[in-house]
C-alpha cells in the first residue's frame, strides 16, 4: 500500500531514438535527450518527462520532438553521443543520464541550454557557479542518491542484523558516482563491523557474472549503486537478487516492484516530470543561468514483504512502519 507521495528529483554505444515523428514539422525545437540505458525500458519515466513539457505548452510531436540517444551504460560513449546531438543542433540537451552525460554536454556546448538531472554536488563537481544563479548554459535537479548510499546500507543491515559480509555493486565507468559511493559505504561497512566486496558491471553480461560471484564472497545481502544504467535494469537485477535469494536494497521503487527486497531513495516519476517543466521552460527561452537548481531532500522507502517471506526474512515492526510503500 501507498502511504505518502514525495515530489523528488534524480539522476553499447549505438544511439537509439525513442520520440521522433516521420511526420514531424522540420521547424519544430528539438530535445537532445540522453539515457543512460534504453528509454523504452522506463516508459513511466518518459510518460512524466512528457507530461511536465505539456504543461508548459510543448506536446510531443505537435510542438517539440524528442531525439533520445543512449550511452548503452558506457559512459565512455557519451562524448561521441553528444557531439552528435551538438552537430544536429538540437534546442536543448536534456541529460537524466547523470553526471557523466552532464559533463559531457558541458564540455560539446556552451551555447545550447542544458538540463540535467544529477546525484553529485553540481556546486562541487563544477557544473554550475551556484544552486541559485548556476551562470552558463547549465542548470537542472539533484538527488540525495550518493549521500543516502550509505543509509542503504544500514538498512540493509538492519534487516540482516546478524550477517557480516555485503557487497556492493557499481557501474565502474560512471567514475564520479561510483568513487563517492564505494568511498562512503565503505566507511559505513567498516563503522558498522562489516565486510564489503565490490563488484563492477557496465553491461547486462558483466552483471550476470557479478551475481554468479556472490556465493564465492559469502556475501549475506547486496547494496546496488547509484548509476542510471543500473537503473535502467532494475527488472534484471531484481530476477538475479531472486534466483541467488539475495537479500538486495537499491534506490529506484521499480527494483522493489519488480521482486527486489527494498528500494530506498528518490521517486524517478516525480523527478522525470521536474526536468520536464525545467526543460520546457528551456524551450520557452528562459535562459538557464537564470533558473536556479532544483533539489530534492525526500526520499522514499519500499519494501516488498512478499519477497521477505519467500527469502525467509522477518522484516522487523520498526522497519516496515518507517516504509512509504510496503507491498504484500
Amino acid at each position: 500500500m501507498r502511504r505518502r507521495d514525495f515530489i523528488t528529483l534524480i539522476g553499447g554505444g549505438a544511439a537509439t531514438t525513442w520520440v521522433h515523428s516521420a511526420h514531424a514539422q522540420s521547424s519544430l525545437p528539438v530535445i537532445g535527450f540522453i539515457d543512460a540505458g534504453s528509454t523504452k525500458r522506463n516508459p513511466e519515466l518518459m510518460a512524466a518527462f512528457v507530461r511536465g513539457l505539456a504543461e508548459n505548452g510543448f506536446v510531443v510531436d505537435r510542438d517539440v520532438t524528442i531525439e533520445s540517444r543512449s550511452s548503452g551504460g558506457d559512459e565512455r560513449m557519451l562524448p561521441s553521443v553528444v557531439n552528435d546531438l551538438v552537430r544536429r543542433n538540437v534546442t536543448v540537451i536534456t541529460t537524466p543520464a547523470g553526471a557523466a552525460a552532464t559533463m559531457a554536454a558541458k564540455a560539446a556546448t556552451t551555447s545550447i541550454p542544458i538540463a540535467f538531472l544529477v546525484a553529485i554536488d553540481p556546486v562541487a563537481s563544477g557544473l554550475v557557479t551556484s544552486l541559485s544563479h548556476p551562470g552558463g548554459n547549465l542548470t537542472g535537479v539533484t538527488t540525495l542518491n550518493v549521500e543516502v548510499a550509505p543509509k542503504r546500507l544500514e538498512v540493509l543491515h538492519e534487516l540482516l542484523p546478524q550477517a557480516k559480509t555485503l557487497a556492493l555493486l557499481v557501474n565502474p565507468t560512471n567514475a564520479a558516482n561510483t568513487a563517492a559511493t564505494v568511498q562512503d559505504l565503505q566507511a559505513a561497512a567498516q563503522k558498522a563491523g562489516l565486510a564489503l566486496h565490490v563488484l563492477n558491471a557496465s553491461s547486462e553480461d558483466e552483471i550476470d557474472r557479478a551475481f554468479a560471484t556472490l556465493d564465492a564472497d559469502h556475501a549475506d545481502g547486496l547494496v546496488i549503486g547509484t548509476d542510471g544504467f543500473l537503473i535502467s535494469r532494475s527488472e534484471q537485477l531484481a530476477n538475479l537478487a531472486l534466483r541467488y535469494r539475495i537479500p538486495s536494497i537499491f534506490q529506484y521503487r521499480a527494483f522493489a516492484i519488480a521482486g527486489g527486497l527494498i528500494s530506498y531513495g528518490s521517486s524517478f516519476s516525480d523527478t522525470y516530470y521536474q526536468l520536464g517543466l525545467l526543460t520546457g521552460r528551456l524551450l520557452r527561452g528562459e535562459k538557464p543561468a537564470d533558473l536556479p537548481v532544483q533539489q530534492s531532500t525526500k526520499v522514499e522507502l519500499i519494501i516488498n514483504l512478499k519477497t521477505a517471506k519467500m527469502l525467509g526474512i522477518t522484516v522487523p515492526l520498526p522497519l516496515s512502519g518507517r516504509a512509504d510503500e510496503v507491498i504484500e
